[in-house]
């Protein structure tokens, strides 16, 4: 398995998921990059990400669901506040409607994305910071903990396989 651990901090108010890849930083980076790349991981197994939009440059904005096994879309949106290529991502990450549009009055969680060369490829760190407690505790209720843990864990095989 890649993710060498998954921590919460009620203190700080993060998810943290440190994983580890036999990939450049660049290699690892395109897997954030590229929308279609992104569909391939973003979400774990059961619940496959769909990017509509995917504007990768600071300032832009992102909009994606994920299709559930009982057919629901959950859906989200991203808007990028700096990207240093290929060490650091800072993002937005908030709730959308059906409409994909962010929901008003939910304010997004931080998103931080480190990219560290180790001797065996890429040391990816991303951690997700809370608005407060009660968001923190509703995301970790719907499961975010896990999803985040299985979603990075699909990014060995995409790195791996052909045609990637």
């Amino acid at each position: 398995m890649t993710v060498i651990s998954t921590t919460t901090d009620p203190v700080a108010l993060n998810l943290t998921v440190v994983a580890e890849f036999a990939a450049s930083p660049e290699r690892v980076w395109a897997v954030w990059e590229n929308p279609r790349q992104l569909e391939r991981w973003w979400g774990p197994p059961t619940y496959p990400a769909t990017f509509t939009r995917h504007d990768f440059e600071v300032g832009g904005e992102s909009r994606y669901y994920m299709t559930g096994p009982e057919g629901d879309t959950p859906h989200g949106w991203w808007r990028m506040y700096m990207i240093d290529e290929p060490r650091h991502l800072e993002f937005a990450n908030g709730l959308a409607g059906d409409d994909g549009e962010p929901v008003p009055g939910v304010e997004p969680m931080a998103a931080h994305v480190t990219f560290e060369p180790i001797d065996s490829g890429t040391r990816m760190t991303t951690e997700s910071t809370f608005v407060d407690e009660a968001q923190m505790e509703k995301m970790l209720a719907m499961g975010m903990s896990e999803g985040m843990t299985q979603a990075v864990s699909q990014i060995e095989g995409l790195l791996t396989s052909e045609g990637a």
